[in-house]
């Protein structure tokens, strides 16, 4: 019996990039993506300038970020303030709970990670500070596919 690898080894530096959901941020799909599919995970790697702020926001799935550089203050749905650095790193369970605000203060690099390919399981909805309601719009939602969605049941 013959088997053949599967293993993928990729330079970071071969991935185009593109344009993120703020000004201010860039991404490179790694793996999840069509050029890298997966059955389950997603991960990226986020670059954002300094000054670039990421608005309170939640998202219906797991994610995970990692800090390889830089530096940022994150808050969460109380408001509470959150230094990272390199090495730190966030969990932020779905749900609004698990909702998150970036504002980077030192050019930030990241690993994002997230436990789902799907397209419109990966969008995220911002999070109005005083009244705690939560919006998407509709543009968004197109480009995440998600304008309809197969019953849960």
């Amino acid at each position: 019996m013959e088997v053949k690898s599967t293993l993928k080894v990729v330079n970071i530096d071969d991935i185009k990039g593109g344009e993120g959901v703020i000004p201010g941020q860039h991404f490179k799909r790694m793996i999840g993506c069509p050029e890298i599919p997966t059955d389950r995970l997603r991960v990226g790697h986020a670059k954002y300038t300094p000054g670039a702020i990421e608005e309170l926001h939640w998202h219906p799935i797991e994610a995970f970020y990692y800090i390889l550089a830089g530096h940022a203050v994150v808050r969460d749905i109380e408001g509470r303030e959150f230094e990272v650095r390199a090495g730190s790193f966030l969990y932020c369970p779905p749900g609004i709970a698990g909702a998150h605000e970036w504002e980077v203060k030192e050019a930030l690099e990241l690993l994002a990670i997230r436990g789902s390919t799907e397209s419109n399981k990966k969008m995220q909805f911002t999070v109005d500070k005083q009244t705690k309601r939560s919006y998407i719009d509709l543009e968004e939602l197109a480009k995440r596919d998600a304008i309809s969605f197969s019953s849960h049941y």
